[in-house]
Protein backbone atom coordinates (compact mmCIF):
# COMPACT_ATOMS: atom_id res chain seq x y z
CA UNK A 1 0.00 0.00 0.00
CA UNK A 2 1.37 3.44 -1.01
CA UNK A 3 1.74 6.60 1.67
CA UNK A 4 -1.57 8.34 0.62
CA UNK A 5 -3.60 5.06 0.40
CA UNK A 6 -2.20 4.77 4.26
CA UNK A 7 -3.38 7.92 5.09
CA UNK A 8 -6.63 7.25 3.74
CA UNK A 9 -6.88 4.23 5.56
CA UNK A 10 -6.19 6.21 9.09
CA UNK A 11 -8.66 8.72 8.62
CA UNK A 12 -11.30 6.21 7.56
CA UNK A 13 -10.47 4.12 10.60
CA UNK A 14 -10.47 7.61 13.00
CA UNK A 15 -13.85 8.75 11.74
CA UNK A 16 -15.53 5.10 12.10
CA UNK A 17 -13.54 4.28 15.53
CA UNK A 18 -14.89 8.00 16.57
CA UNK A 19 -18.32 7.01 16.12
CA UNK A 20 -18.52 3.39 16.80
CA UNK A 21 -19.73 2.77 13.45
CA UNK A 22 -19.16 -0.79 11.59
CA UNK A 23 -18.25 -1.00 7.76
CA UNK A 24 -18.03 -4.36 5.37
CA UNK A 25 -16.79 -4.67 1.64
CA UNK A 26 -18.51 -6.58 -1.49
CA UNK A 27 -15.91 -7.04 -3.89
CA UNK A 28 -15.96 -8.03 -7.15
CA UNK A 29 -12.62 -7.20 -9.40
CA UNK A 30 -11.10 -5.78 -6.53
CA UNK A 31 -11.02 -9.29 -5.04
CA UNK A 32 -10.03 -8.21 -1.53
CA UNK A 33 -7.83 -5.57 -1.65
CA UNK A 34 -10.26 -2.81 -0.45
CA UNK A 35 -10.78 -4.77 2.83
CA UNK A 36 -6.97 -4.88 2.87
CA UNK A 37 -7.12 -1.56 2.61
CA UNK A 38 -9.86 -1.16 5.60
CA UNK A 39 -7.76 -3.36 7.92
CA UNK A 40 -3.90 -2.33 7.19
CA UNK A 41 -4.74 -0.19 10.27
CA UNK A 42 -4.44 -1.61 13.82
CA UNK A 43 -7.68 -1.70 15.74
CA UNK A 44 -9.71 -2.09 12.76
CA UNK A 45 -11.73 -5.58 14.43
CA UNK A 46 -13.85 -2.60 16.19
CA UNK A 47 -15.28 -1.52 13.15
CA UNK A 48 -14.47 -4.04 10.34
CA UNK A 49 -17.07 -6.91 10.24
CA UNK A 50 -15.49 -8.58 7.36
CA UNK A 51 -16.23 -8.83 3.41
CA UNK A 52 -18.07 -11.24 0.67
CA UNK A 53 -15.58 -11.39 -2.21
CA UNK A 54 -18.29 -12.55 -4.82
CA UNK A 55 -16.12 -13.02 -7.98
CA UNK A 56 -19.11 -14.74 -9.96
CA UNK A 57 -23.14 -13.89 -10.06
CA UNK A 58 -23.93 -16.70 -8.23
CA UNK A 59 -22.63 -15.27 -5.05
CA UNK A 60 -24.16 -11.99 -5.75
CA UNK A 61 -27.32 -12.84 -6.18
CA UNK A 62 -27.29 -15.76 -2.97
CA UNK A 63 -24.98 -13.83 -0.43
CA UNK A 64 -25.90 -10.30 -1.28
CA UNK A 65 -29.35 -10.50 -2.40
CA UNK A 66 -28.36 -9.03 -6.28
CA UNK A 67 -31.53 -9.02 -8.43
CA UNK A 68 -31.04 -11.80 -11.31
CA UNK A 69 -32.85 -10.64 -13.58
CA UNK A 70 -30.72 -6.93 -13.10
CA UNK A 71 -27.71 -9.10 -13.62
CA UNK A 72 -28.83 -10.59 -16.95
CA UNK A 73 -30.55 -7.17 -17.90
CA UNK A 74 -27.37 -4.77 -17.11
CA UNK A 75 -24.43 -7.16 -16.95
CA UNK A 76 -22.51 -7.17 -13.30
CA UNK A 77 -20.86 -3.95 -14.25
CA UNK A 78 -23.10 -1.61 -13.73
CA UNK A 79 -23.79 1.21 -11.45
CA UNK A 80 -26.74 -0.34 -10.44
CA UNK A 81 -25.66 -3.69 -9.12
CA UNK A 82 -22.90 -1.84 -7.40
CA UNK A 83 -25.85 -0.36 -5.18
CA UNK A 84 -27.34 -3.64 -5.03
CA UNK A 85 -23.89 -4.74 -3.41
CA UNK A 86 -23.40 -1.89 -0.96
CA UNK A 87 -26.95 -2.68 0.61
CA UNK A 88 -27.01 -6.49 0.44
CA UNK A 89 -23.07 -5.83 2.41
CA UNK A 90 -24.68 -3.91 4.94
CA UNK A 91 -27.80 -6.50 5.63
CA UNK A 92 -26.20 -9.56 5.46
CA UNK A 93 -22.96 -8.36 7.63
CA UNK A 94 -25.34 -6.32 9.57
CA UNK A 95 -22.84 -3.06 9.23
CA UNK A 96 -23.59 0.66 9.44
CA UNK A 97 -21.60 1.27 6.17
CA UNK A 98 -20.57 -0.85 3.01
CA UNK A 99 -18.29 -0.46 0.12
CA UNK A 100 -18.80 -2.56 -3.13
CA UNK A 101 -16.56 -2.60 -6.00
CA UNK A 102 -17.93 -4.63 -9.51
CA UNK A 103 -15.84 -4.29 -12.88
CA UNK A 104 -13.09 -5.67 -15.48
CA UNK A 105 -9.99 -5.36 -14.00
CA UNK A 106 -8.43 -6.87 -17.29
CA UNK A 107 -6.36 -7.89 -19.27
CA UNK A 108 -9.55 -9.53 -20.97
CA UNK A 109 -13.07 -9.42 -20.48
CA UNK A 110 -13.97 -5.97 -21.78
CA UNK A 111 -16.44 -5.86 -24.60
CA UNK A 112 -17.40 -2.81 -27.02
CA UNK A 113 -20.21 -1.84 -24.14
CA UNK A 114 -18.07 -2.51 -21.77
CA UNK A 115 -14.33 -2.20 -21.60
CA UNK A 116 -11.77 -3.21 -20.01
CA UNK A 117 -10.93 -0.81 -17.03
CA UNK A 118 -14.32 -0.26 -16.62
CA UNK A 119 -15.15 -0.60 -12.46
CA UNK A 120 -18.12 0.84 -10.68
CA UNK A 121 -17.53 1.70 -6.90
CA UNK A 122 -20.26 2.02 -4.81
CA UNK A 123 -19.99 3.36 -0.79
CA UNK A 124 -23.06 4.16 1.65
CA UNK A 125 -25.85 2.50 3.74
CA UNK A 126 -28.94 1.02 3.24
CA UNK A 127 -30.60 4.20 2.50
CA UNK A 128 -27.80 6.71 0.80
CA UNK A 129 -25.57 5.36 -1.28
CA UNK A 130 -22.78 7.38 -3.65
CA UNK A 131 -21.59 5.86 -6.58
CA UNK A 132 -18.22 6.47 -8.96
CA UNK A 133 -17.11 5.24 -12.26
CA UNK A 134 -13.89 4.49 -13.53
CA UNK A 135 -13.00 3.75 -17.01
CA UNK A 136 -9.84 4.40 -18.01
CA UNK A 137 -7.65 0.92 -18.89
CA UNK A 138 -4.24 1.04 -17.54
CA UNK A 139 -3.43 -2.26 -16.94
CA UNK A 140 -4.79 -5.27 -13.91
CA UNK A 141 -2.46 -4.09 -11.26
CA UNK A 142 -3.07 0.18 -11.87
CA UNK A 143 -6.71 -0.83 -12.52
CA UNK A 144 -6.63 -2.74 -9.31
CA UNK A 145 -4.72 0.13 -7.18
CA UNK A 146 -6.63 2.60 -8.53
CA UNK A 147 -10.44 1.31 -7.94
CA UNK A 148 -9.46 0.52 -4.25
CA UNK A 149 -7.67 4.00 -3.47
CA UNK A 150 -10.65 5.55 -5.37
CA UNK A 151 -13.22 3.21 -3.29
CA UNK A 152 -11.17 4.34 0.15
CA UNK A 153 -11.42 7.91 -0.57
CA UNK A 154 -14.98 7.76 -1.55
CA UNK A 155 -15.77 5.87 2.01
CA UNK A 156 -13.73 8.86 3.53
CA UNK A 157 -15.66 11.58 2.53
CA UNK A 158 -18.22 9.84 2.81
CA UNK A 159 -17.94 9.48 6.16
CA UNK A 160 -16.79 13.11 6.49
CA UNK A 161 -19.84 14.38 5.23
CA UNK A 162 -22.21 12.34 7.51
CA UNK A 163 -20.44 14.11 10.22
CA UNK A 164 -21.55 17.93 9.30
CA UNK A 165 -22.21 19.95 12.40
CA UNK A 166 -25.44 21.32 12.26
CA UNK A 167 -25.88 25.16 13.45
CA UNK A 168 -27.93 25.39 17.04
CA UNK A 169 -30.71 27.44 16.07
CA UNK A 170 -32.57 28.03 19.61
CA UNK A 171 -30.27 30.60 20.48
Amino acid sequence: MDFEGKIISREVSELLWEREKTVATAESCTGGRIAEAIIAVPGASKYFKGGIICYVNEVKENLLSVSHDLLEEKTAVCEEVAVAMVKGACKVLNTDYAVAATGIAGPGGGTKEIPVGTIWLAVGTLDNVTTFKLEEDQGRDINLSVATNKAMMMLRDFLQAEIVPTEDTES
